[in-house]
């Protein structure tokens, strides 16, 4: 699993029928910072994150493992909505303190 930020949406008319009822969002992966890093992925929403909600998602035949995904043809999917991570003690991010 990993952190990001949701930046944006894709919408697809053409796409498999096997995704249909699937929001799709694009993630900014994130260091333990909170800092961008790595290329931008695309993941199906399984829990309604919004636009720049920090999210943790998973890839590979894990973004398979959510009632949403499954069986479907899912390689990153949004899982959780964070809403505080520390390191070591000290707190890199609360969501309550966002305004």
């Amino acid at each position: 699993m990993q952190l990001a930020r949701v930046i944006g949406t894709v919408v697809a008319s053409a796409k498999s029928a096997r995704t249909d009822g699937l929001k799709m969002l694009i993630l900014q992966p994130l260091d333990l910072e909170g800092q961008a890093k790595g290329a931008y992925v695309v993941a199906f929403d399984a829990v309604g994150a919004g636009d720049g909600e920090i999210v943790l998602y998973a890839t590979g035949s894990s973004a398979r493992q959510t009632p949403a995904t499954e069986n479907r043809p899912a390689d990153a999917t949004i899982f959780a909505i964070v809403d505080m991570w520390e390191v070591a003690g000290a707190v890199k991010y609360d969501k309550s303190a966002e305004s």
